[in-house]
């Protein structure tokens, strides 16, 4: 079902009376249970403060949809990722740049990074902070107020006890490509993402696999020959874990109640040749959504029988490709190569997608978005990242039933 969309106005100002804070879905992969300990902080932070500190005048006119708060620029190349850490934004571009953004003001508060090429991934858990590098590296970051290097680097996966109990076996050895061999706990790639789930931390590669480590002691546990083609995306939840590769597949993973490894549980087909960028999963109400090449947002959910998936959510979504998206509350964002992100309000029953606004002023592809999991003014702040080297804070109004739904494709 194709439906015409109303107008979007956008506001010329934000609430800032009546703030609340609830306790929906943020973008992040970070689950609280996840956590060891929270970073420490100089001063209380209440995500409302950053409206407050920045616009302390501002009160609302008439029904605005989103407001563009602050436009940060300091990186040498396009921005690849973000998290959000306690009181700080980071923002990652190449393998020294990573920049800390520090909350409500949104200043430069530190710089910190290592290794070659591109940052691909950031994850915020607990008191650490994990970087997913070109190099084939994951890097681990310990936040703490109590030294003068708040972000130290305290380790870089695979550990060197790691190594040193596997270099020596030569069943430890797999074939990467033509006369090229590496240990089974190394990827052989870019890493371009990662997910954490239940005390273990997922990542994914352009070399196809996907490797499962454990948070306590950072031992990596499995890799799994995932896909056919680079893996794009994950996500994780309850112990589950969701692929996105360019071979245009999402792949489900969990563990049996017998069994320590992950095996395959099912498997989500986008269309025939179309990579497959992003995913994110709808918790509440269980759809995962996949982002795609071809510019769709696709949606499935799990069948009553719990042995297979349907499709519920066929929607074309952006010109071009879709690159990132994140759950903000009860919405879904889209960023794409289009230089647009999209606010979807997500439908708890059926899964479908209710298009509320586009946001407008990147002058690059948008690569990748976070949202703040805390109402703020009716609305939540929305973090962008784009190839046009920027990082962009945006209020996002939370949308009234008037929204018009785009398409549905309606469950059998």
């Amino acid at each position: 079902m194709v439906c015409k969309m109303k107008p979007n106005t956008i506001p010329s100002s934000i609430p800032l009376l009546d703030t609340t804070t609830s306790s929906g879905s943020s973008s992040s992969s970070r689950n609280s249970s996840d956590t060891d300990e929270s970073p420490a902080t100089s001063q209380h932070f209440a995500i409302q403060d950053h409206v407050k500190y920045r616009f302390p005048g501002l009160s609302i006119s008439g029904s605005p949809s989103y407001k563009l708060l602050e436009v940060l620029s300091g990186h040498i190349g396009s921005v690849s990722c973000l998290a959000l850490c306690g009181e700080f934004v980071l923002s990652a571009s190449q393998g020294k740049d990573i920049i800390v953004w520090q909350q409500p003001d949104l200043r430069q508060f530190a710089k910190f990074g290592q290794g070659e090429g591109s940052v691909k991934s950031l994850l915020s858990v607990g008191n650490r902070v994990f970087t997913a590098h070109q190099d084939s590296r994951i890097r681990v970051w310990k936040v703490s107020r109590s030294s003068e290097n708040v972000f130290r680097l305290v380790d870089t996966l695979p550990t060197t006890k790691d190594y040193l109990a596997n270099f020596m076996n030569q069943r430890n050895y797999v074939q990467t490509r033509r006369h090229h061999r590496k240990l089974w706990i190394e990827h052989a790639d870019s890493i371009s993402c990662l997910a954490v789930s239940k005390g273990l931390i997922y990542s994914g590669s352009w070399d196809k696999t996907l490797k499962v480590w454990r948070i306590s002691d950072l031992k990596c546990l499995e890799s799994i020959k995932a896909h056919d083609d680079a893996i794009n995306g994950l996500a994780a939840g309850n112990g589950v874990v969701y692929s996105a590769s360019a071979d245009g597949k999402i792949k489900v993973w969990g563990k049996d109640r017998d069994k320590n490894s992950h095996t395959l549980k099912g498997i989500l087909e986008g269309h025939k040749d179309v990579s497959m960028n992003s995913v994110v999963i709808g918790e509440e109400n269980g759809t995962v959504y996949g982002g795609g090449s071809d510019g769709y947002v696709m949606g499935w959910r799990l069948k009553e029988d719990s042995q297979s998936w349907k499709l519920v959510c066929e929607i074309k979504a952006h010109q071009m490709a879709v690159l990132c998206m994140c759950i903000m509350g009860d919405y879904l964002c889209s960023g794409s190569a289009d230089k647009n992100i999209c606010i979807w309000r997500r439908e708890k029953m059926d899964g479908g997608l209710h298009r509320v606004t586009v946001l407008r002023g990147h002058e690059g592809p948008v690569r990748c978005l976070q949202a703040s999991s805390s109402s703020v003014g009716g609305g939540y702040l929305l973090y962008s990242g784009s190839l046009d080297k920027s990082l962009r804070v945006w209020w996002v109004a939370k949308s009234s039933d008037e929204t018009e739904k785009i398409c549905v494709l309606q469950s059998e």
